[in-house]
C-alpha cells in the first residue's frame, strides 16, 4: 500500500521561500505521478503541479515561474520548492501519488497528511 509523508511548510513572510517534502513509499514497481494540491479556508481543494514518472511536469497557472516541483529518486522523495510567496498562497498543501502500470498497481489515489503554509503580508 502506498503511503506519503510530508514534511516541511511553516510560516514566512510574502517574498520568502519554503520547500514542502513529500516522501513515498509502497511502490512496488509502480510507476508514479506525484501531484501537489492546496486547500485555503472554506475553499476546495485545487490542482498545483504534478511530476509524472517520465519526469515531465506542469503547474497551475497561478504558481508557474515561482514553484518548483522535483524530485529524488535515492530519498524516494518528491519536493515543492515555493518561492516568491505571496498572502494568496496560504493554505494546506497535500501531496497526492496514483499509481499505475503492473496490475497490482491500481490502488487509487494516496494522499499526505497535509502541511500549513501560511505568507504573512
Amino acid at each position: 500500500q502506498v503511503q506519503l509523508v510530508q514534511s516541511g511548510g511553516g510560516s514566512v513572510q510574502a517574498g520568502g521561500s519554503l520547500r514542502l517534502s513529500c516522501e513515498v513509499s509502497g511502490l512496488k514497481d509502480c510507476k508514479v505521478d506525484v501531484h501537489w494540491y492546496l486547500q485555503a479556508p472554506g475553499k476546495e481543494r485545487e490542482f498545483v503541479s504534478v511530476l509524472e514518472n517520465d519526469g515531465s511536469t506542469s503547474y497551475a497557472h497561478s504558481v508557474k515561474d515561482r514553484f518548483i516541483i522535483s524530485r529524488d529518486h535515492t530519498k524516494n522523495t518528491v519536493y515543492l520548492q515555493m518561492n516568491s510567496l505571496k498572502p494568496e498562497d496560504t493554505a494546506m498543501y497535500y501531496c497526492k501519488a496514483r499509481t499505475y502500470g503492473n496490475a497490482w498497481c491500481y490502488q487509487g489515489d494516496a494522499w499526505g497528511q497535509g502541511t500549513q503554509v501560511t505568507v504573512s503580508s
